[in-house]
Order: structure tokens, then C-alpha cells, then sequence
């Protein structure tokens, strides 16, 4: 379903959630012994109700956070100062502290547990920008990320993110107001061109407490898009980089313009590599039904590479990325489950 214009989505969808979110709260108790009621019938260990509070949670979460931002639209002269320096900060801070609270319910209902392993990325370290390069699986992964960049590493990411999650009003409203892209994938080449433009430009003027978060796979792991992105290789004549993506069985072949484009805005910054496996296993709504609760580790691992070890050539850049890339495909067929030494558990 095409995304509707912004004019539609602040003054009906935005609206409509926080409706919504006072009819559901309302009449809580009605769903609530509805689901108590489906719950004997239903294996798992209260599913309907772990499924139904943690929705709830997500929708009240999502309307009290777009009255929020309409609070802070109004402080900042309904609009005019809003990306003013103080005012970004202040969005920074209010994202951190409902990722607090969302991650919060998540360890007490879904039973999730964030740890991270090995050394802490430089990320926790004040005194350069930083570009994170993330692989992307599993429902959520992105919040875990952001979570942990603002909270646990006192950053102020800068994100490239699909263009459909603007259906989330507050990611919407969020988002839009402080340094993100919202972009639209696709096959044409001039338009990956100007995709390609539209990040080299993001990742331009960086601070020493940014963060450049990038995706390279483009989407969300699954055995057909892996397929995909190796015949759309081959089909290239990339048939060396081809062979490489088959080899990789846990992640996609990562595409290099977005990175690309990132060190060339910004060669002081440094390179953070993430890799997570937890929650890789759930590709479709009925697997995340199946699995919940989910009683689940995430574990989470990063690289840091300083700015002086990242190459100079295209060439060279592009292998060192599938090199990586291979490296964190290693490292999630050797921890999908969740069994590793010396795991830091971090709370959500």
C-alpha cells in the first residue's frame, strides 16, 4: 500500500492512533477476560494475554509519545524552532527515555534478555563520530540498536531507515524532525543514485556525538531475499562478490553505495560493526506467534575499526565490507543459540 502524504498522516493518522489507544485502554477489561477466556484453548503460557498486553502497551506507548511531540511542537512556537539545536536535543532525550520504557515491558512480558559480548564498541567512548553498520533480522531489531546507541552509549544517531516505517506515526513525527532519511529501494539507477546522494549528504557534518546508522543488506534477512540479492550480483556481472554472497548463509550480501557514500562524507569517523542473533528465526507474523512468549537471549557483538584502518580505494572498500560481512556471518552460525562465553547482560 503506497504511504500516504504527510498532510494525511499528522492530522488523521497520527489522531486516529490516539483515538484508538483511549478506546482500547477504555474497554481493557472486556479484552482482557476475552483473552483470559482463549487462553486454555491456545498452547503457550498465557499467549493471547502476554499478546494482547504488550500490543496495548505498544499502542498507548505510540499515542503518549505523539502527545509528547505535540507538547514539544507547541514549546518550540508550533514548529519554528523545532530543529533548532535544543530543541533536537530534547527529541534525543524523549526517544531514550520511551525506548527505556518499551524495553522495559518487553523484559518483563516477552521474557527478552540484551547482552552484549565482547569489548564495548567506541561507541561508549565521547570524541568522534562514529558510522554503525548493522545486519538486519528479526522484528525490532532496529529499536534494539537505537536503544542501545542512546542509552547505554549517550549518542545521537542519524538513520537510514525504509520509508514504510513512517506508517508508526511517532516513528513518523520522531524521526522527521531530528537528522534521518526515510528512503524508498529500488531497482532503477538513477533513483539508487540519488538514494546513494541523499546518505552521503546525511552523513555529512557529523559531531563527536553522532552516530551514522546504516543497514547494508537493505531489508530484513530471509532465505528468498538472500537468493535475490545473489542472482541481482550475478546479473550485474559481479559474479567474484556472487560467489561470496552464497557462501554467507545467515546474512544478505550487503550493498556498499549507502557505506560508500558515508566514508566519504565523513573519513574522520569510525567504524562500528553489529551483529545480533535471537531473534533471525522469526521471519513471519506466525513465527513471532509461535515463539511467544519469546524467552529469548539477544546477543549482541560489536567491532570497532578506527578511522585510520578503514580502506582508501572503491575497490578495496568494497572487499573490506564483504569481508566484515562474512566475519559477522561466522559469528551468527557459530551464536544463533544464544550459547557464548563471557556475555555482559545490559539492561533494557
Amino acid at each position: 500500500m503506497p504511504l500516504p502524504p504527510r498532510w494525511v498522516r499528522r492530522t488523521l493518522l497520527a489522531p486516529a492512533v490516539v483515538a484508538l489507544a483511549v478506546v482500547v485502554v477504555t474497554t481493557l477489561p472486556v479484552w482482557a477476560l476475552l483473552a483470559a477466556a482463549l487462553s486454555p484453548l491456545v498452547p503457550g503460557r498465557l499467549r493471547p494475554l502476554r499478546l494482547l498486553w504488550i500490543g496495548c502497551v505498544y499502542l498507548v506507548w505510540d499515542a503518549a509519545a505523539l502527545l509528547a511531540l505535540f507538547t514539544l511542537w507547541v514549546g518550540a512556537g508550533f514548529g519554528v524552532r523545532v530543529r533548532s539545536p535544543g530543541f533536537q536535543r530534547a527529541h534525543y532525550v524523549l526517544a531514550g527515555r520511551f525506548l527505556r520504557v518499551l524495553f522495559w515491558q518487553a523484559r518483563w512480558t516477552l521474557r527478552l534478555r540484551i547482552d552484549v559480548v565482547g569489548a564495548d564498541p567506541d561507541t561508549a567512548l565521547v570524541g568522534r563520530p562514529e558510522l554503525v553498520l548493522c545486519r538486519h533480522a528479526g522484528p525490532g531489531d532496529s529499536f534494539i540498536l537505537i536503544h542501545a546507541l542512546v542509552n547505554w552509549f549517550k549518542r545521537e544517531p542519524r538513520i537510514v531507515l525504509k520509508d514504510t516505517l513512517q506508517w508508526d506515526p511517532a516513528i513518523d513525527v520522531l524521526l522527521n524532525r531530528l537528522p534521518n532519511r526515510f528512503i524508498a529501494p529500488s531497482p532503477d539507477h538513477d533513483r539508487s543514485e540519488a538514494v546513494v546522494r541523499q546518505i552521503g549528504h546525511l552523513a555529512t557534518g557529523l559531531d563527536d556525538d553522532d552516530a551514522f546508522v546504516i543497514f547494508p543488506e537493505g531489508g530484513n534477512f530471509t532465505p528468498r531475499r538472500r537468493i535475490r540479492a545473489i542472482a541481482r550480483l550475478r546479473s550485474r556481472g559481479l559474479n567474484r562478490m556472487a560467489a561470496r554472497a552464497e557462501r554467507m548463509r545467515n546474512v544478505l550480501a550487503p550493498r556498499p553505495g549507502g557505506l560508500l557514500a558515508a566514508l566519504d562524507a565523513a573519513p574522520d569517523a569510525g567504524v562500528v560493526f553489529v551483529a545480533h542473533t535471537g531473534l533471525d528465526r522469526m521471519l513471519t507474523v506466525t513465527d513471532v506467534w509461535r515463539e511467544l512468549p519469546m524467552d529469548k537471549r539477544i546477543v549482541m557483538r560489536f567491532w570497532s575499526v578506527p578511522p585510520e584502518e578503514v580502506p582508501v580505494g572503491r575497490q578495496e572498500r568494497i572487499e573490506w565490507l564483504f569481508d566484515w560481512w562474512a566475519r559477522i556471518d561466522a559469528w551468527i552460525e557459530a551464536n544463533r543459540d544464544g550459547v557464548v562465553a563471557a556475555g555482559r547482560d545490559v539492561a533494557a
